[in-house]
């Protein structure tokens, strides 16, 4: 249960980074989509810029206040987290900018949520955080995005079907991208920038990085299982439709979901073994295009650790603040399918997909709908504080907000 003080705050969401590409969106999203009555503010280091947003959305935001912070200053962003029940903030990188954003949050009892891809910030936030989070009622939720959503809760929409039904808890599952049309985004090219320079400043990191229960809250209790082998290359696999290559977001993903795993006791399985792939189909060009996404993904943190290949990358891919136009979004589009092996014997499927381009049309959905759940639903979520994931906070109330949103959410058995 929230505290009485957390209920009567006067902001239900402020949106940090709102004039940023991704927190425009955002915006937009909740001007046009949160019910009426919700009281929502701007935050972002322009108090110009945030005018101009405000005028762009409309009347129904004529009257939301614009609050001016840098990603630095401790006193203004805290004196915003003490204004508001959700902080959603898109200022990446986050182990660059977003440290003293989520800290205040915590300190304050203050829910937050972010896009993050990183890692190492996740990490950051679970060994210097939790216990203050937990402490002051705050739920502190990474990667409310295409990272890590689709993956977090498709995979507990599995666990909790197969629980619901009987079948036992999961062991193999692999999630399989079937459809992704969309951009590349800037921000998460910029956070891989920033943790190869972080790895390169510190190469302890790369061993926190390579290890697969690197964001477990109780690592020293994971299952000792070896990880798939076919993860980062071109395999043929019958059973999932023929050729698969590696998935972009599934260093990050993988290690999210198996957090969620270990924050519900390992509800999930002590067997559960997880895995995310692309899937290339049967066609001929198939195995090249799954050879080819390997040895993209492979060669592209090689080529950041390098100054004179760096220099080209940073010429030729996205900058942060960058995306698609509007047409381009509205053409984007993603599905994806889990298949998770249960001790019964039968298999789930669940499947979550989406129109719009998923790391920015998408993604602001997910966003937004998992800020207004934890502000507006607060008691009917699980009763939990601390640094959580997507499921584990939200779980059943975001899969029915997001279907709500037109997301296609379903499970069953395959």
């Amino acid at each position: 249960m929230k505290s009485d003080e957390w209920k009567t705050r006067d902001l239900d969401v402020v949106v940090y980074g709102a004039t940023g590409f991704v927190g425009r969106l955002t915006s937009q999203y909740l001007a046009q989509f949160a019910p009426s009555g919700t009281a929502i503010g701007l935050a972002g280091r322009s108090e110009l810029k945030l005018t101009e947003l405000r005028d762009e959305l409309g009347p129904i935001a004529k009257d939301w206040p614009l609050l001016v912070a840098d990603a630095n200053d401790h006193a203004a962003l805290t004196g915003i987290a003490q204004r508001t029940r959700v902080l959603v903030t898109t200022v990446g990188p986050y182990a660059k900018y977003g440290k003293v954003a989520v800290a205040v949050c915590a300190e304050n009892g203050t829910d937050y949520v972010d896009l993050t891809g990183e890692v190492l910030f996740v990490r950051h936030c679970d060994e210097t955080l939790d216990g203050i989070a937990k402490s002051t009622g705050a739920r502190i939720v990474n990667s409310c995005g295409f990272d890590s959503i689709p993956s977090d809760l498709g995979v507990w929409l599995a666990a909790d079907f197969a629980a619901r039904n009987d079948l036992g808890s999961l062991t193999d599952t692999t999630l399989v991208v079937r459809q992704m049309k969309g951009g590349f985004s800037g921000g998460t090219v910029d956070s891989l920038r920033n943790q190869v320079d972080e790895v390169k400043a510190d190469p302890a990191l790369r061993e926190i990085l390579a290890d697969q229960y690197s964001l477990s809250p109780d690592r020293e209790n994971e299952p000792d299982l070896p990880p798939w082998p076919d993860t980062a290359r071109a395999a043929y696999v019958p059973g999932l439709g023929g050729w698969i290559g590696p998935f972009v977001m599934a260093a990050h993903n993988t290690r999210v979901v198996r957090r969620s795993n270990a924050l519900t006791g390992w509800s999930y399985g002590r067997e559960f073994r997880y895995r995310e792939v692309s899937a290339f189909g049967k066609k001929p060009l198939a195995p090249v295009m799954a050879a080819g996404m390997a040895l993209g993904l492979g060669s592209m943190e090689h080529a950041m650790s390098f100054s004179p290949s760096r220099q080209v990358l940073d010429r030729v891919l996205p900058k942060p603040g960058e995306g698609p136009s509007p047409e381009q979004r509205e053409a984007g589009r993603f599905k994806i399918e889990v298949i998770a092996h249960t001790v019964s014997g039968k298999d789930v499927k669940s499947t979550f997909g989406a129109n719009g381009d998923p790391g920015y049309a998408a993604t602001a959905v997910m966003l937004s709908e998992s800020a207004l759940c934890l502000a507006l639903e607060a008691d009917a979520l699980p009763a939990i504080a601390g640094v959580l994931t997507p499921a584990t906070s939200m779980g059943e109330a975001l899969a029915r907000r997001l279907q709500l949103a037109d997301f296609t959410i379903e499970v069953g058995l395959r």
